[in-house]
């Protein structure tokens, strides 16, 4: 576990927030994703960090594992022309994330609110959600309403829904 994960969970405890981890080998897809989301009776979201062409606003995009996302169409919806993906040192000095790992619970990490959350508004749906806790050796599920009231909440977070529609 790395030394942003125990922050995390010394964060949600804190919150008084519950939930149930699961320690596993390093995951980086979706699909290596699944099988814990069946353990855990949760969903994990995917999870796209972007930025704008000038690199100056940063968005962490939570989709359903199976909506197909579109930059274009997310870019309107956010109020923001051409996103595209965000690098690899932006997203660790941002959310103490690295590839395979972003989670918007990094945005524990971003005290100055660079970063926007967009949020698939059908996640809203799922009673509980599953997210690496910034280590992708970790995933913990929490109540649906942990997350997007006392988790956002405490972080200062409003998210901003989005419609995605079409699916793989």
């Amino acid at each position: 576990m790395n030394d942003a994960a125990r922050e995390v969970l010394k964060a949600l405890d804190g919150m008084g927030i519950a939930y149930r981890l699961s320690e596993h080998a390093p995951t980086a897809t979706m699909e290596a994703c699944a099988e814990i989301d069946w353990a855990l009776h949760a969903m994990t979201a995917k999870n796209i960090f972007l930025t704008t062409k000038n690199g100056r606003r940063f968005y962490l995009c939570l989709t359903r594992p199976e909506a197909r996302f579109r930059t274009a169409d997310i870019s309107k919806q956010a109020g923001s022309s051409r996103l595209s993906f965000a690098p690899e040192d932006a997203l660790y000095d941002h959310l103490r994330c690295r590839p395979g790992a972003a989670s918007p619970l990094g945005l524990l990490f971003d005290p100055d609110h660079t970063v926007t959350l967009l949020v698939d508004s059908a996640l809203r749906d799922a009673p509980t959600l599953s997210f690496h806790p910034c280590d992708n050796t970790l995933t913990l599920a929490m109540t649906n309403e942990d997350f997007f009231t006392t988790f956002l909440t405490a972080v200062g977070v409003e998210p901003v829904d989005v419609e995605i529609h079409d699916f793989l």
